[in-house]
């Protein structure tokens, strides 16, 4: 769907969710990848997920593919991989809720007008919604023919993948296994362990 605007190269879709892309394509991207043992991070991740959410995300060279997150224990999880290679997040918030108990770790930062800023940033992520907007997008190019992103941020060959050399996200509501950055600072940083009635999520 072409924005109104009409303006060559921007497109604008509402309130999507998961991958940005149509489900029965990204599903095929990530069978793919892990049928080829394709893992999306360089570390083992937690068995847990977390909430991230944001006023607005802005962000220059990004792509998305496909790709696996795996536990310590070798138990793995169908992700979609987003590479951002530089962004800026306004009102970020972060929260962890530990299983069985009333607890809940949040972290607040990028408030007031100062965002926080992450350099060559790399999430997993399981479920992803928000209002979006890109800035010459590819969609369904090569997952390793991605470029612009962050180093090495590419995915299978012949997987599905999409790139877009900026992408704007308003009301940002995400749940991720995993978060990577180059650099990232948070500016007004606030951590916080909320118990009982107070263990709120971000959303």
């Amino acid at each position: 769907m072409q924005d109104v605007s009409g303006n060559p190269g921007r497109t604008r879709w509402g309130r999507f969710l998961a991958l940005l892309v149509p489900i029965a394509a990204i599903a095929g991207a990530i069978v793919f990848g892990m049928s080829n043992g394709a893992m999306a991070a360089s570390f083992a991740v937690s068995g847990q997920t977390f909430k991230v959410s944001a006023s607005e995300l802005r962000g220059e060279g990004f792509v998305q593919f496909g790709g696996v997150a795996e536990e310590v224990d070798g138990t793995k999880h169908p992700v979609a991989v987003t590479g951002i290679r530089k962004a800026e997040l306004f009102d970020l918030c972060q929260s962890v809720k530990t299983p069985g108990v009333p607890v809940v770790l949040t972290l607040t930062a990028g408030g007031g007008g100062r965002p926080a800023t992450a350099k060559d940033l790399l999430i997993e992520a399981e479920a992803l919604e928000g209002d979006v907007v890109f800035e010459n997008i590819n969609i369904g190019q090569d997952a390793s023919t991605l470029q612009g992103g962050p180093p090495g941020a590419t995915g299978e060959r012949k997987a599905f993948g999409q790139q877009a050399d900026a992408v704007n996200i308003k009301n940002l509501r995400q749940v991720a296994r995993s978060t990577h950055a180059g650099r990232f600072n948070l500016t007004g940083l606030k951590l916080k362990v909320n118990v009982g009635s107070a263990a709120k999520e971000c959303f």
